[in-house]
């Protein structure tokens, strides 16, 4: 156990409870407490979505891959995300800010109707709820070699700070502790990259790499497929992702959601630059010994300080709860309006009673998420299969929603059944409950993406043949 991270870790925590309490509001309706109502600015709308999606992943994962296999760990992370915030920039921005629905699924009931509303519905906040577990299994495994706490206790520490700004300012709170976590974790991994930089050379990268056998070191496109497939998921499931479209229905405008959108472009190539960078460059000094702990761990524990350590330490949790606050709330939205409020819409709304409602959702999402977090302990795949769900349940009727204007129900409910299903499949079997064989994520992206083209094909020949007879008679 490390004392004095336990101390700058409390000091950490009690920030977060000041900042996200103090810029909470008092809750007028769901539109304030979800989507901040639509009255942010770019520069928030940039460090919110840079800190939402820089997580563990970003981080612990690709830092040891980095360290592992070299330049190609950019595709991990960095490829998916810029090319996701360079799309929504460019293309959609402008139509889902125009969208006159909150959610996602409003838009999918006005395309496909009700049925698929509800199965998109559950989709997206299984999406959410995984998420929201791979940040935590994260949390989990890297606080306890330093806290000396049981992984479970380590899990329940972390979602209980969140639960507490959560609920008091939704998105306000999520915003607010977002800029200061966005700030952490980009000082944290400069200080770290300088570190890096002095403690190594390019020529003692080169060297401890080919006495490793890598010789692909410096190839970008090396392990090309696996690479490839795996940037393909997570653009998939982000483009169709309710956490960037919140971000941009919760913009003041559309151009102030596209220049965050942008400057948030800029910064992932930055960041995960810096993460790569760190990872290389770190060989020599920790290739001789092994890793037992991830990378950064390995780092904090020996070659910072204790002050440099605190704060890089610090850093890479805010990495991880800025992820896991978002996932939650996003979740909770779903479930608050387009499920709770499907299935048993009440006679009149008001703010309290909605506002509540969003509460107990946060809480139950965060309760969920929690529970799959102590049968899944890989990041990586946990994050994995969440995307899977959505890249292959949802982008592709998510994106003919935006192509073809008139209803399709059959097109809709045919993609997201097979797509989705075959996620569905891929995680149980993942987690031992279905005893089938299917291909490992990211190999099974493929058949998932092409079974829900595939639905959607053959539905929307069904549709049209069908509106055909129907005009016909």
């Amino acid at each position: 156990m490390r004392p004095e991270l336990l101390f700058f870790l409390a000091g950490y925590f009690v920030a977060l409870l000041v900042v996200g309490l103090k810029f909470s509001r008092r809750m007028s309706g769901l539109e304030d407490f979800f989507l901040a109502s639509r009255s942010l600015p770019a520069s928030l709308v940039f460090l919110s979505l840079t800190a939402a999606w820089f997580g563990a992943t970003s981080i612990i994962v690709t830092t040891d891959e980095a360290f592992r296999v070299g330049v190609s760990a950019f595709w991990l992370v960095g490829v998916p995300a810029v090319a996701t915030v360079l799309l929504l920039a460019f293309f959609l921005a402008g139509p889902i800010r125009r969208l006159d629905v909150q959610t996602l699924p409003g838009l999918v009931e006005a395309r496909y109707g009700k049925a698929v509303r509800h199965a998109a519905s559950v989709l997206i906040l299984w999406y959410m709820i995984v998420l929201a577990s791979s940040q935590m299994v994260a949390l989990g495994q890297f606080l306890r070699p330093f806290l000396g706490l049981p992984y479970v206790w380590s899990l329940g520490l972390g979602t209980a700070v969140v639960l507490v700004y959560l609920l008091s300012g939704g998105l306000f709170s999520v915003v607010a502790t977002d800029v200061l976590q966005c700030f952490l974790l980009m000082a944290g991994m400069a200080g770290l990259a300088v570190y890096v930089a002095c403690s190594s050379s390019v020529q003692a990268v080169a060297v401890a790499a080919q006495q490793a056998g890598n010789t692909g070191y410096f190839h970008f496109f090396q392990d090309g497929q696996r690479n490839a497939l795996i940037a393909l998921s997570f653009l998939l499931a982000w483009t169709i992702s309710p956490i960037a479209w919140q971000r941009i229905q919760a913009a003041r405008s559309i151009k102030k959601a596209r220049q965050g959108l942008l400057a948030a472009a800029g910064a992932f190539i930055v960041l995960y630059g810096l993460v790569v960078f760190i990872g290389m460059r770190s060989l020599p000094l920790l290739s001789s010994r092994g890793l037992s702990h991830p990378l950064i761990s390995e780092i904090i524990a020996s070659k910072a300080g204790i002050l440099g350590g605190g704060f890089l330490f610090v850093a890479v949790v805010a990495a991880i709860l800025s992820t896991m606050d978002t996932a939650i709330n996003t979740g909770a939205l779903t479930l608050t309006r387009d499920i709770y409020y499907e299935i048993s819409p009440p006679a009149r709304v008001n703010s309290r009673s909605a506002v509540r409602a969003g509460r107990l959702a946060t809480v139950l999402v965060a309760l969920l998420a929690f529970g799959i977090a102590t049968r899944l302990q890989s990041i990586l795949q946990t994050l994995g299969l969440a995307s899977e769900i959505l890249a292959e349940g949802l982008f592709v009727p998510g994106m003919a929603m935006f192509v073809f204007k008139k209803k399709r129900p059959l097109a809709g409910a045919l993609s997201l059944v097979l797509g989705g299903g075959f996620a569905l499949l891929s995680f149980f079997s993942a987690l031992k409950i279905l005893p089938i064989s299917l291909p490992a994520w990211p190999f099974s992206v493929p058949y998932g993406v092409a079974l829900s083209i595939f639905g959607f094909a053959l539905g929307y020949l069904i549709d049209h043949l069908s509106l055909y007879q129907f005009n016909k008679t």
